[in-house]
This record gives structure tokens, sequence and C-alpha cells, in this order.
């Protein structure tokens, strides 16, 4: 069901050996241009056309209105509405810490830098809505944004057929519970282009968020530099480092939960106990065959974006999970909090036992949105920073700026840019003091 890679005893770079999914954003770009192109000239009629050629549904109007948003809340399952709120709770409270507040330094008498942070003005939220229904993704999309500041907030989900063309009422409710009113019932694609362009019912947006299909990520490549985007999400994937003292029965239903995902779900166990291997490798035969969503979930633990790797030791296996740099990195091992404290690369870090992945996506308070395909190396998950802007207010009197005019005319010079330098002595007579 999953294969095995043997790292023990290798000295090869393991990013070379590592499992990963097939990603190609740049072949689904050469679909997604004529979408995008498509929705820049037509508008409201393109959406409408691709919506109902891509998710079978002919809609009257890309926009939600306000009273299936009220009715999506008011028939909304107690339990869920419980849960929700909860998830909001906490979600508000772990990023409301992450403001960020301006400060002021003084260089010299007469002269500051100030560091002002300014939210982005709009913002475009993207919920996918594909094998599953993610009203959690409304949550980690909108709290962020609305704790950073941002004021202009639109979702857009895609409709589906099964609830008559609308929007999952599930989404509609988390929509309703956090405030958030304006709502589109469009997917793929067409969504980015729909707030990277603006239509005739959706101004235009400074920035786009949120997990979706490849085709979302083409998308917006697509329009980067138009609009701000948090990543290209691909796959989800997890990463288990974990020794004997795991429970193989845990480790293969974390893998589990990350694969029912969808077939190029990426799950990882790396372990220096061929021991917990063989277990875990039990485990998973008899718990796939339980599970729900058991074909999908075997599809991607048989995917080569899946396989139990196997290292000499915890350092090695360090080694390897940092060069995989895991979207979620659960360390199941003896000591948790020393070997998660060596992790330099991941989303997010979950620990020991009692922390699995699935808390994470729900109800931890941290945020789900996170880098995938190795990006983790370098990018952050979805934050109150996403949406904050570093906004840097400069303010010399004569005698600062007096004090500095001949290193700067110097500079000037070094580059070649004469003109830089003019800039500074016209304001004093042609004449730098001190030169």
């Amino acid at each position: 069901m999953i294969s095995r890679i043997d790292l023990r005893g290798s000295l090869d770079d393991p990013r070379d050996l590592l499992p990963r999914a097939e990603f190609d954003v740049a072949a689904a770009l050469e679909k997604v241009r004529p979408i995008a192109e498509d929705v820049r000239h037509r508008g409201v009629a393109a959406l409408i056309e691709i919506t109902e050629r891509f998710d079978g549904v002919r809609l009257e109007s890309t926009r939600v209105p306000a009273e299936q948003l009220t009715a999506a809340l008011e028939t909304l399952d107690p339990r869920v509405r419980a849960a929700l709120e909860e998830s909001i709770r906490r979600a508000r409270a772990v990023h409301a810490d992450q403001r960020r507040t301006g400060h002021t330094t003084q260089v010299v008498p007469g002269g500051t830098v100030t560091q002002r942070w300014v939210p982005v003005e709009r913002v475009g939220l993207y919920v996918p809505g594909g094998l599953a229904v993610y009203p959690s993704s409304v949550v980690m999309n909108v709290v962020p944004a609305q704790e950073a500041g941002v004021t202009g907030i639109a979702v857009t989900s895609p409709p589906q057929k099964e609830f008559g063309g609308k929007v999952h009422p599930t989404i509609l409710a988390a929509c309703a519970l956090l405030g958030v009113e304006e709502v589109y019932a469009v997917g793929g694609a067409q969504a980015v282009a729909m707030f990277a362009l603006g239509t005739e019912e959706c101004a235009p947006v400074n920035m786009v968020t949120g997990p979706g299909n490849i085709y979302v990520a083409a998308a917006k490549r697509y329009f980067s530099g138009r609009i701000g985007i948090d990543s290209e999400a691909g796959p989800t994937e997890i990463a288990v480092l974990a020794d004997d003292s795991a429970l193989p029965s845990d480790v293969a239903a974390d893998l589990i939960s990350q694969a029912e995902h969808g077939p190029t779900s990426g799950s990882v166990l790396v372990t220096d106990s061929p021991a917990l291997a063989d277990a875990v490798e039990a485990e998973l035969a008899v718990q796939v065959a339980r599970t729900k969503h058991s074909e999908r979930v075997a599809e991607a633990l048989g995917g080569r974006q899946s396989g139990i790797i196997l290292v000499d030791d915890l350092d090695q296996g360090l080694a390897v999970v940092n060069a995989y740099a895991a979207e979620h990195l659960e360390i199941q091992t003896c000591d948790p909090h020393a070997v998660a404290a060596r992790v330099v690369n991941a989303g997010a870090v979950f620990i020991g036992r009692w922390t699995p992945v699935s808390l994470g996506d729900y109800a931890a308070g941290s945020n789900h949105v996170l880098p995938t395909g190795g990006c983790a190396c370098h990018s952050s998950g979805l934050s109150v920073q996403t949406f904050l802007r570093g906004v840097q207010v400069v303010e010399y009197d004569r005698d600062a700026l007096a004090d500095v005019a001949a290193h700067v005319v110097t500079l000037a010079d070094a580059e070649d840019l004469p003109g830089h330098g003019d800039a500074i002595k016209a304001r004093f007579d042609w004449t730098v003091p001190g030169s």
C-alpha cells in the first residue's frame, strides 16, 4: 500500500530522494490563460458560462444574496455552529497576538525613521469546494484578515450542483458567523480572475489568499504582480518523525487523515525503527479498509508522494524532515520537545501524541493555510502578517540632512548617479556642508 525508501547509511542529498506529488503549475497556465482573458473581456457573462461548463451549474448572478447567508446560519446544525464558534474563538486569540505595532527610531537628532504597519485594503479569500467542504478554511482565511484590520473582505467558493447551484450552506454559515457579507459562488481559476480583474458585480482586490487546485494556483501565478498572493498551494502533505515510542495506530491514523483530502495528498513517515515501520504498514491495511474514503486514501498512500523512510537515527531523521520541509510535521518521539526545537523547515510542527494535525486543521488556534511542496523552507503559513504592509516614514530636518549629506553624495558618485547627489546639493545652495 505504501512504498519504502531506505536512507540508512546514505550520504546523498535527501531532497533528491524524498517522495513528492507532481504539481506542474507551468503546464496548467496554458489552460488558465484563455479563462483569465475571457473574464477580462466579458466579466460576469464569462463567469456564468465558465461555471456552467465546469461545475454544471447555471448562475443568475455570481454574488450570493444576503438572505442565503442568513438562511444558512439559521438552519446550521447547532453542534456544527458550536464547533465553528469555538474554532473562531481560538483562532482569534492566536491571531490577535500576531498584530504588529509601529515604532519610531531616532537615527540622529532631527532624523527619524518610523515603521508603520498598514493592512491591505481589499482581499479575496478562496475557499475550496471539491472533494470536501471546508468551512474551516473560511475561518483560517477570514480571521487573520480581520485581525490585521482589512476592511474589504470578499469570499468565494465553487457553487455545488447538489445544493441547487448554491455555495455549500456550511460555508455560507461560516461566513455569516464571521460577519462576512460579500460572498461569491465562483470557483477555480475564474474566481481568481474575478478577484484580480474585477467584474460588474465584484470590485477588484489587492490580494488573493486560500488553497485550491492546480488551476487556482496557476491563476495566482498568472495574476501575480497585479495582485499579491499567499502561495501557490499544492496538494496537502503530512510528515511524521517517529521513533519506537510512537504508537503505530496513532501514526497510521494521522497519515490517513491527510490522505483523505485527495489522491495526490502526501503522507510520509520518517523513522529509525523498522519495527515501527512494519507495525504502521499493518495498521494502515486495517484502518484504510474501514475508513469512509478508503479508495482515495489508498490511492494517496500508494502514490509517489507518500512513503515510509527508514533512517539510521533521529539526527538523520531531522535532516530528512528539514529537507522535506513538510506542510504539517508531527514529532512522535521520546523527547518530542527537544526534537521539535531542532526543526527549522515546516509549515507547522505538532508535538507529541496529543497534538495530531487534525487538531490544527480545526481548533488548535493555529492557521491551517500552510506552505506545501517544500516551500516551508522559505515561506510561512497564513497569518496576520500576510495582510499587513510595512511602510517606512522618513523625516530629517536641515541639520540632520547636512550631517550626512557628504556621505550621500559620495555614494551617489560611487554608483555613477550624480542626479542623486545633486538633489542633496540643491538644498544647500549647491554646496555640500563639509565637502
